[in-house]
């Protein structure tokens, strides 16, 4: 367990903004951002685990935790030998992931959670109407769809919402997913500085 990533996770429903957010934390130096959205994403869609993926986010539906933890791994594993990743002094921004609260059980022998930010948005139409926008920007075939987004969110209401509760209430930080972007990343730099300030004097 000494070993375990330092690790601040993005926690919101789906188009509350964790890939947006965490794609500008990722540029600043000694923060590495990782989406298992994006992650899956790259896949291809020829392969046997792109077609895995495909079949499940096609019905908005979660990928099995076995699959997602192992794949989650590899990706970190490839990150930390190319040099992209540096453990030692880099803080590990995590969205998309874990999922559920059996995820988050699995993860917790790879990371040591330092703070979860809570992005929050109780208007699910804000949100839906964000996620149409996204699909036709970015060629998301996942969120393209009505029923699709509307499975999204049951998932999310269902499964990933309660991974919340799995985290001590002390880690937990709440922002406001419908102020702008930029207040957004102002409101998280104020939670993770002090993160990221304890793991280099560490």
């Amino acid at each position: 367990m000494a070993d375990r990533y330092s690790t601040v996770l993005l926690f919101g429903a789906p188009g509350v903004g964790k890939g947006t957010q965490g794609n500008i934390l990722g540029s600043i130096p000694n923060l590495f951002h990782l989406s298992s959205g994006d992650m899956f994403r790259m896949l291809d869609v020829d392969s046997e685990l792109g077609q895995i993926f495909y079949e499940y986010s096609s019905r908005g539906e979660l990928v099995p935790d076995d699959i997602t933890v192992q794949f989650w791994q590899q990706n970190i594993h490839a990150h930390t030998v190319l040099g992209l990743y540096k453990p030692a002094s880099d803080l590990l921004i995590l969205d998309g992931i874990p999922r559920n609260p059996e995820q988050a059980k699995r993860l917790n022998e790879y990371i040591e959670v330092q703070k979860v930010i809570h992005l929050k948005c109780e208007d699910e139409n804000a949100m839906i109407q964000r996620m149409r926008q996204r699909a036709l920007k970015e060629n998301r075939i996942d969120d393209a769809r009505e029923d699709i987004i509307s499975r999204r969110w049951e998932v999310y209401r269902r499964q990933t919402r309660p991974t919340l509760e799995y985290y001590p209430l002390h880690l937990i930080e709440e922002v406001n997913a419908m102020d702008s972007p930029a207040k957004v990343l102002s409101n998280i730099l104020q939670m993770i500085i002090p993160v990221m300030n304890s793991l280099s004097a560490g």
